[in-house]
């Protein structure tokens, strides 16, 4: 697609991780993790950012049912799901 100054093309925005914690804090006072929303992206079967890799000796905390609540309401939210 070619743009010039008569065009109404505006790029997506791209939605952060920051953009979803802002998000969450702002409607529902809850602080989330990166890794809350990276667990939560990998169970929706959605492309992260990063990748986190644990070891056996290593225990990854959990997201809560809760904050998977809030974290599936900012997908929605940005359309994302």
């Amino acid at each position: 697609m070619k743009v010039d100054s008569e065009s109404n093309y505006t790029p997506e925005e791209k939605v952060t991780y920051e953009k979803i914690k802002e998000y969450i804090l702002k409607k529902h006072g809850l602080k989330v993790s990166t890794l809350c929303i990276a667990q939560i992206k990998d169970k929706c079967g959605l492309q992260k950012q990063f990748k986190f890799e644990s070891t056996e000796e290593s225990k990854v905390p959990q997201c809560t049912p809760k904050r998977e609540e809030v974290i599936m309401d900012a997908f929605r939210h940005f359309g994302i799901i």
